[in-house]
């Protein structure tokens, strides 16, 4: 029977985002493990959205599990996903994870950060109380990563300290500013954090092949209570 992992990212009405998501997407596919589909959706702004694709999914299999491609946990995944999937497992949120603190730290040395610049750790934010959790995990992790100099979180709504509040008290402090865009791709958030006024700003995440790991390894975990039922 076939297996379905339905990779549900949050949406974009700027094109570039979704060219981003798409490749992301072609990524996975690639890698897929035999038997399992790559299924396409969203949770917010446009099409196909994650509860059309659940239900055409459920025509064809039960072995379905949703993967958020989304990188803290959120309104999105504790509420949202979980009342689209009715049942059918949904994955935690790709970070904290130390595959993505990789991904970022080569963000941060390729934009040419050197030793005692301070790294801003600049997410979207969320007034779920987790999602600060994990962004100051993740900002561990990253400092764990090798980026040298110290790692502030910062958010770009609904959290405090806000993106350009955090540059500039590091800025008082003396240090040089990277803001370590914390987005998976283009879009409003990538834009707060360019304007954030940072010395050096890194790009999104994107579709770095290493995300495909995470998102496998989500799907597998999340999956291994259906196979065991079986």
């Amino acid at each position: 029977m076939t297996a379905v992992l339905i990779a549900c990212a949050h949406g974009t009405r700027f094109e570039e985002g979704r060219v981003v998501v798409r490749a992301l997407l072609e990524v996975l596919r690639d890698t897929a493990p035999a038997g399992v589909e790559v299924h396409e959706a969203y949770v917010d702004v446009h099409g196909p959205y994650v509860t059309d694709v659940v239900a055409a999914a459920r025509e064809r299999t039960d072995d379905i599990v949703i993967v958020p491609l989304l990188l803290s946990t959120g309104y999105h995944t504790e509420v949202d996903l979980v009342e689209a999937a009715d049942g059918i497992p949904v994955a935690p949120a790709l970070g904290p994870h130390p595959v993505l603190a990789e991904i970022l730290a080569d963000r941060v040395r390729a934009v040419g950060s050197e030793q005692g610049d301070a790294v801003v750790l600049a997410a979207a934010g969320s007034t779920r109380p987790g999602a600060v959790v994990d962004v100051e995990r993740m900002a561990d992790l990253l400092g764990s990563a090798g980026v040298e100099g110290p790692v502030i979180a910062a958010y770009a709504a609904a959290s405090d300290p806000r993106i350009a509040a955090a540059v500039e008290t590091a800025r008082a402090a003396g240090h040089r500013t990277v803001a370590a865009s914390y987005v998976l791709a283009p879009g409003h958030f990538s834009r707060v954090i360019e304007a954030a006024g940072a010395d050096l700003t890194t790009a999104p995440i994107g579709a770095d092949p290493r995300l495909a790991t995470v998102v496998w390894e989500r799907w597998a975990a999340a999956r291994r209570p259906v196979a065991a039922a079986r």
